[in-house]
């Protein structure tokens, strides 16, 4: 948990890194494997990532968490959504019954599901108007997501949100980051129509020109533009690094929360890998401007961590071939002619 603002930012100045003895180590374990060199693409690069952050040469994807994290938006109030701020609130009782796509997922896959609404009777102010949340809104938003993290045992960890409005959070918090107009980052949400886009996007330029002389921190962005569940969502990604627990990022949503930290340093996120990317149009965008290559591309765009939900298999995939392939000295396969 952090105490304030000033702490969570320092924080942000003493994070681990992963351990290049240990990616070396799997590095040379892939090149031993009974494959070609590389022949097994994306999953060869997972296995370096995670033995980088776990930090030990067998892997373990053994428990895998989701924490879904919800909060309600006052810009909703400008009409950026299809749906209103109830429907939040419904689809938390939702998730609660077991009903939703990330409960069909998660119970499949068989990951623990958490479920954080945050003071869903509440919602922020409405960011094209004044500042979404104060500091210590915040703070008590960022530390949801740092304690949901610190109670996790988790080897692997993704986060999901439900929050009607959050698109629109997400895009003007992109725009914050990494420059550019509504236009450049608004997209359907929910299912709006192109006017609906349209005005979405006025909505957000709105609100940078509002607030262009405020920003100056990662904390700065979220308190301006941001939604109790990206808040928290960025507390858990900064408390999770703080453990060395590799984290899958998944949508437009989710991405925008964690893009704030690449103020700091481009290195800020090093423990997160790209699940998948949205059909949100602004999700690519998002993902080339922090150098991150999908794991899926499903056109999907629900939200809920589903699609890190799916990715964490491709996790588990390549963690066993790591695992269990033999080598060639094991299978008393010839290698490579030099």
């Amino acid at each position: 948990m952090f105490v304030s603002h000033e702490t969570f930012l320092s924080c942000l100045s003493a994070l681990p890194y992963a351990s290049t003895q240990f990616q070396d180590f799997a590095l040379a374990r892939q090149k031993q494997l009974t494959k070609p060199a590389g022949s097994l693409g994306r999953l060869e690069e997972i296995t370096v990532w995670l033995s980088g952050w776990q930090q030990q040469n067998q892997l373990t994807v053994e428990k895998i968490e989701g924490l879904l994290f919800a909060g309600n938006h006052g810009v909703v109030e400008e009409n950026v959504s299809s749906f209103p701020s109830e429907v939040t609130a419904q689809m938390v009782a939702n998730f609660e019954r077991g009903g939703a796509a990330i409960n069909v997922l998660t119970q499949k896959f068989g990951h623990k599901l958490r479920v954080f609404p945050i003071e869903l009777e509440r919602p922020t102010a409405n960011f094209s108007q004044q500042p979404a949340m104060t500091i210590e809104e915040t703070l008590d938003a960022i530390n949801v997501g740092a304690k949901a993290v610190e109670e996790s045992s988790a080897d692997l960890l993704y986060f999901g949100e439900m929050g009607i409005g959050n698109t629109t959070s997400a895009a003007a918090i992109s725009a914050v980051v990494f420059g550019g107009t509504g236009r450049d980052w608004a997209g359907p949400g929910t299912g709006l129509s192109v006017s609906g886009v349209q005005h979405k996007a006025s909505v957000i330029d709105k609100a940078l020109a509002l607030h262009k002389d405020a920003v100056k921190t990662p904390f700065d962005v979220m308190r301006l533009f941001g939604g109790r569940e990206l808040a928290a969502i960025m507390g858990a990604i900064v408390a999770a690094r703080l453990r060395s627990i590799p984290v899958l990022l998944d949508g437009f949503v989710v991405t925008a929360a964690a893009a704030p930290l690449i103020l700091h340093g481009g290195d800020t996120l090093d423990h997160c890998v790209s699940a998948h990317c949205s059909a949100e149009p602004g999700h690519q965008r998002l993902l080339d401007h922090l150098w991150m290559e999908p794991l899926l591309n499903m056109r999907m765009c629900l939200g809920e961590g589903s699609g890190a939900a799916l990715a964490a298999e491709l996790v588990k995939a390549a963690v066993a071939t790591y695992n269990d392939m033999a080598t060639f000295q094991e299978a008393a396969v010839a290698t490579k002619n030099a």
